[in-house]
């Protein structure tokens, strides 16, 4: 059997408000509450579950998605007035990366986490 991640838990300031704007920038839904939890299905083996901290460092989640996927969530983000860049020494340049012949960018959600698409491993 593969070993397969379920879930991870991603501490926010406003759980409800990070899973909420998670959802809408991965164009993912959100149920709304779960137990102490805000969670967000990511796909049929991952779920985010949102919980709220006062305290917490930043941490960096990066998603493998399809090339239709990255030009969906990417529009979502510009429409949103995100600062993105091409790297993580590089958050706001406004470009992509083109690493592994795909294309890439990073992005860091209210809390602070620094979020990672890219179209190629």
């Amino acid at each position: 059997m593969a070993i397969i991640l379920n879930h991870t838990i991603v501490p926010a300031r406003d759980k409800e408000a990070s899973a909420r704007f998670f959802a809408h920038l991965f164009g993912l839904e959100y149920r709304g509450p779960s137990g102490h939890f805000a969670p967000v299905r990511v796909n049929d083996t991952l779920t985010l579950d949102f919980d709220e901290s006062t305290s917490f460092e930043p941490h960096h989640y990066a998603f493998h998605v399809s090339d239709e996927e990255f030009d969906a969530i990417f529009q979502r983000i510009e429409a949103a007035g995100i600062v993105f860049g091409s790297d993580p020494w590089h958050l706001e340049n406004r470009q992509l990366n083109d690493w592994n012949g795909g294309r890439g960018v990073y992005f860091r959600d209210p809390n602070g986490h620094l979020l990672e698409l890219m179209t190629r491993v």
